[in-house]
């Protein structure tokens, strides 16, 4: 495997570990309040979904703030290249999906 290969899919940035310093406890804690953030944000454009139906497109929105939140899950345990991908395609599609939805058909909302 070429070491870009690896670099970007196998490598290990950082992991929890329990004995560690300061910064490892806040580091995974602050992933975990972050998660749950991502998971409130999800159930909130799926309640609107819910109540208001106006497209399916909101549905993906919802998935891309609750897989969002599941990746910051397993950040408080490890940080991996294929993690940090994974975030950054999902961060993309939630931002695409966050300015077709809001600008189509939620043009009064401005935070979710």
């Amino acid at each position: 495997m070429s070491p870009l290969v690896r670099l970007l899919l196998t490598d290990t940035w950082w992991t929890y570990n329990a004995s560690g310093g300061w910064f490892t406890h806040v580091y995974s804690w602050f992933n975990v309040v972050e998660g749950w953030i991502w998971i409130v944000f999800a159930a909130l454009v799926l309640r609107r979904y819910l109540k208001c139906r106006r497209s399916p497109s909101e549905l993906a929105y919802a998935a891309a703030f609750f897989t969002f939140g599941l990746s910051d899950f397993r950040e408080s345990y490890a940080l991996e290249s294929w993690l940090v991908l994974f975030k950054a395609v999902n961060l993309a599609a939630l931002l695409i999906l966050r300015w077709n939805v809001l600008r189509r058909l939620y043009p009064e909302y401005k935070l979710f």
